[in-house]
């Protein structure tokens, strides 16, 4: 009974908080907006924690749902991406950027873990609802995707189960280009069967590269012309040759960082509103290197091709991610910080 009246409780609370938000955003075009960074160290920011859980099970299992056309070279770029979080590579790391999410904690004291296990793909490559999605729709995609029995279902798992769906260029989805380029949130329990966190993020290389895979490519309006293949055209040229796949790189470590840290909701934010939270990586939009902020990526590495980067990654891969808040120096920071 009082399970019962718990789930009640949390699904009601969880809907008046998805409808009025549908999900927690990510946006690059919020770095023109406003320059709501903190490169330096700050005492404004007031980011606390709310008692709720971490991701502190040891591993993460994430599930990549791959929904609609996929480049197969696209696929590998990204998976190699999550296996840098957990793998050593030449300083600096993608595992070494994954350290300062890993500072966050719950309160046992149980810190963020350091291994994600890539445990499981879906490939929906029918489109199984449509080429035009809500926010709401990627909860019936984890659906389908557990529950189908071609070509393989993914397991469902309440215990340290993360999903990540991941849409193709063609695939527009409700807000993207506008609002978001990616997000995170928890299913519900009516939709999928249980509460796990999951995050979306859309490739952005054809609808909007200048908003969500800034600095590849040029905002709309600059009076640049859009991405060429050469990186003739871009601001700065991607680490592994396609300014939408890099980009996208970029927004799903911002949102495994904060689906890490504040995955219910209720963990760690900045601000009074759980409905709309300031969260670890929202500090940092735009702040790639020291003295970021305002437009300005900061100080990165080029390879020997020009290409920009600041983390190393398995492979001999480089990748470029934004950096997260910091707390214990209580500023946005990446290890391939100059101080």
């Amino acid at each position: 009974m009082m399970q019962n009246l718990q789930c009640n409780f949390f699904f009601l609370l969880s809907c008046i908080l998805f409808c009025t938000t549908l999900a927690l955003p990510w946006s690059q075009s919020r770095e023109f907006n406003q320059a709501k960074n903190y490169e330096g160290s700050s005492d404004f920011v007031d980011l606390q924690y709310h008692m709720g859980p971490v991701l502190s099970s040891s591993p993460i299992n994430l599930y990549i749902i791959w929904y609609g056309n996929w480049n197969p070279t696209h696929q590998s770029t990204i998976r190699d991406f999550i296996y840098s979080l957990s793998s050593p590579a030449p300083y600096p790391a993608v595992s070494d950027w994954w350290k300062t999410v890993r500072l966050y904690t719950d309160q046992t004291g149980s810190n963020i873990t350091g291994t994600i296990s890539l445990s499981g793909e879906f490939y929906d490559s029918k489109y199984s609802h449509g080429g035009s999605l809500s926010r709401l729709s990627m909860q019936s995609i984890i659906k389908h995707a557990v529950t189908s029995s071609y070509p393989r279902a993914l397991p469902l798992n309440p215990n340290n189960g993360l999903y990540l769906v991941l849409t193709s260029p063609d695939v527009r989805v409700q807000d993207f280009c506008r609002a978001v380029c990616g997000f995170h949130y928890f299913t519900f329990p009516t939709i999928v069967g249980v509460t796990v966190p999951y995050a979306w993020v859309g490739n952005s290389g054809k609808q909007c590269p200048g908003i969500c895979a800034y600095p590849f490519a040029w905002p709309k309006n600059s009076g640049r012309p859009p991405p060429s293949t050469n990186g003739g055209n871009n601001i700065m040229r991607a680490p592994n040759g396609d300014p939408g796949v890099d980009g996208m790189i970029s927004v799903i470590a911002h949102e495994l960082a904060e689906v890490s840290s504040n995955p219910l909701v209720n963990a760690w934010y900045a601000g009074d509103d759980p409905t709309a939270p300031t969260e670890i990586a929202d500090l940092c939009m735009g702040v790639y290197g020291s003295g970021g902020g305002g437009g300005y990526v900061g100080v990165v590495s080029k390879d020997r091709w020009g290409n920009g980067y600041n983390v190393n990654g398995v492979k001999g891969r480089k990748f470029m991610v934004q950096w997260v808040w910091n707390p214990v120096k209580r500023r946005c920071f990446g290890p391939n910080a100059m101080d």
